[in-house]
């Protein structure tokens, strides 16, 4: 029995600013989609993971950029996003199981020397993943996203967005990015955000990652999460943030990195103006060539 579905091709036709050619590398029994730009010979990988409810679509100002510095520059779709298969059983959708997906991705590509960049639910996996995959990483970028314990209460916002994603009716997956923004999306690029999504069945990730942030301290993930701190209170690796001035969720997370981390002392952290939650669609060109000056001021 299938427990998995794969959004129709035509339903990617023709989307705005997106002509990166399809790569899958297949974890467990799905298949993860990836972008995959630039030379494969570079020595030095960018790694940009997106979140909640977004898909690669959501770097498709930073990867042309960045590729041209001569980095190669790979851009996953998460399990049950974009151009993955989308599964139907909830109950393996867990933060134990995404982390383990990313995990087997970035060890089936092989990848080194990594540059992570991460946003939202991307951060939340990722940071997790250089955890337990330190040696394949060279650098870190957080960006609009923490690694929560339930230790600290979640701001009323998040709580608003919970209630939201569990009882509407109909997930809007692209009014979400676009309440996520400051500026004003057109209907293209909001169709693109929604075109993973055919109906209500291929949602049913978008729907559970909400559910999965660790916002009491008896979640088991919150230990885990615990431990990942322990981890970073000794990265000394560089360590940067680039996080949006008009992000009522994750306004402020970046002062913890700033203050935990070793690896983030003296780095120029920025706070990004005139940006929403989803900050590479209002400033990709920005934090594009911010983290290409990041990579260049810290070489290995």
């Amino acid at each position: 029995m299938q427990t998995y579905l794969e959004t129709p091709s035509e339903s990617f036709a023709n989307l705005p600013d997106y002509p990166f050619s399809p790569n899958y590398v297949r974890v467990g029994e799905f298949k993860m989609h990836y972008v995959d730009e630039g030379s494969k010979d570079a020595k030095e990988i960018v790694l940009l993971l997106h979140g909640e409810p977004s898909w690669s679509y959501l770097y498709r100002k930073m990867i042309p950029p960045l590729a041209k510095k001569g980095y190669r520059v790979v851009a996953p779709d998460l399990i049950g996003f974009g151009k993955s298969d989308k599964p139907t059983d909830a109950n393996i959708l867990t933060y134990e199981n995404h982390i383990n997906w990313l995990k087997q991705f970035i060890i089936s590509l092989d990848l080194k020397h990594i540059t992570l960049f991460c946003q939202d639910w991307g951060g939340l996996l990722g940071l997790r993943a250089v955890a337990d995959l330190d040696d394949r990483f060279s650098r870190v970028c957080a960006s609009n996203t923490f690694l929560p314990t339930g230790d600290v209460p979640p701001k009323e916002d998040f709580f608003k967005w919970l209630k939201f994603s569990q009882e509407v009716s109909k997930l809007p997956i692209g009014k979400i990015i676009q309440n996520g923004c400051v500026t004003k999306l057109s209907a293209e690029v909001m169709k693109a955000y929604d075109s993973p999504f055919p109906d209500e069945s291929y949602k049913v990730a978008a729907r559970k990652f909400p559910t999965l942030v660790p916002i009491s301290p008896d979640n088991p993930e919150s230990e885990r999460n615990r431990q990942a701190w322990l981890f970073y209170k000794n990265w000394k690796k560089p360590f940067i943030t680039m996080f949006s001035d008009s992000d009522p969720i994750t306004k402020g997370g970046d002062i913890f990195f700033r203050r935990v981390i070793p690896g983030a002392k003296g780095q120029k952290h920025t706070i990004i103006e005139g940006a929403g939650h989803f900050l590479q669609e209002e400033k990709g060109e920005l934090l594009a060539d911010l983290l290409s000056q990041f990579i260049q001021s810290n070489p290995p």
